[in-house]
């Protein structure tokens, strides 16, 4: 499948750091993008290395992350045969393989010592080693790095070398989280739902109903574009009438009320089997809100009445406008579940 490689946003937050990559990207200078996962860094790395003189040269990722500590010096400069055991021939590192292009380090706040130390003289000086050789390799390669880890402080603390992150922050650019990207959340949602709605082939994209997009604008979107893609595309997926706003959203896949319930064991908590036991019954069940804001009601009457057609419609979000099996869910008999939406009008949406 092919990589998402647009940038979908028009808030300001988004477009400066954008713009900011952008000017940046024709310098043949290191560039730190700093951001929370799921905001989009590798994104920013491509739009640098495309922007600048090298665009036509190799784009090489490595993820430091995803390395053990043991094998990432090999990754990045290469080795000879036998330079290690399992090293059964020489093999070229991604430095090499970057040459005339950009190695993009992802989660570079992760790396060794070691390789933080091989990697400030390739930075400084333009050449590398590879492991069990004494030959250095000029390369010429542009290093764009990203992670989500406070590196300033980490070298404060001595865990990532000082000199290094001042060679590597020529330019930082700083990606704002989802939640701070104002009016952002619609636009994306109903980019991710238009494409979701043509891969399971609906005829139109009815958009999102308002119960969902509320939802969407009230999350805290930890996991960022990423996480809201899942959410999205999930959404889609599990709505089942096309000719209707999508209006029911999932944001824990796990969520489930047979979901298995983890208790301490008794030697784990200090107490004894009888308090073990109980556990289940201490955990309390997490809280779901759908209470008014008491002191803003000034119309007893019509802030009953509101709050009961909102608890309607979330109803028939719940069980995709199936009419019985909301009644089912309300406690209600179908003529009274009938009733009520003719009273609120809603037996039309």
């Amino acid at each position: 499948m092919e990589r998402e490689s647009q940038f979908i946003g028009e808030s300001g937050a988004f477009l400066d750091s954008v713009e900011k990559a952008s000017r940046a990207a024709p310098l043949d200078r290191p560039v730190l993008v700093i951001g929370e996962r799921g905001t989009g860094k590798e994104l920013i790395a491509e739009r640098l290395h495309r922007l600048s003189s090298r665009w036509d040269g190799p784009l090489i990722t490595l993820n430091c992350a995803a390395m053990p500590e043991t094998l990432i010096e090999a990754e990045l400069f290469g080795h000879e045969a036998g330079a290690f055991t399992g090293a059964t021939k020489s093999r070229a590192g991604r430095f090499e393989e970057a040459d005339g292009g950009t190695l993009f380090l992802d989660e570079l706040g992760t790396m060794s010592s070691a390789a933080q130390e091989r990697l400030l003289r390739a930075v400084e000086y333009g050449e590398i080693t590879r492991i069990g050789s004494s030959r250095p390799v000029r390369v010429d390669v542009r290093i764009v790095a990203a992670t989500n880890a406070d590196l300033p402080k980490m070298a404060e603390e001595g865990t990532f070398r000082a000199d290094l992150l001042d060679r590597l922050s020529f330019e930082v650019v700083t990606l704002p989280p989802l939640r701070y990207r104002d009016g952002d959340i619609p636009v994306l949602a109903d980019y991710f739902g238009r494409r979701m709605a043509a891969e399971m082939e609906w005829p139109s994209w009815p958009g999102f109903g308002h119960l969902a997009s509320e939802a969407l604008d009230r999350h805290n979107w930890p996991g960022n574009v990423r996480e809201l893609r899942n959410v999205i595309e999930r959404a889609v997926y599990q709505w089942n009438d096309h000719s209707r706003p999508v209006d029911h959203v999932v944001f824990d896949p796990f969520e489930s009320p047979w979901k298995p319930v983890h208790q301490k064991s008794a030697e784990d908590s200090g107490e004894n089997e009888k308090s073990s036991s109980s556990h289940a019954q201490e955990i309390p069940a997490e809280p779901v809100s759908t209470v008014p804001d008491y002191a803003a009601v000034d119309d007893m009457k019509e802030a009953v009445e509101a709050f009961e057609k909102r608890i309607l419609e979330s109803a028939l979000a719940k069980s995709r406008y199936n009419q019985r099996q909301t009644a089912k869910a309300l406690n209600l008999t179908y003529d009274q579940l009938r009733h009520s939406l003719k009273r609120h009008d809603l037996l039309g949406s």
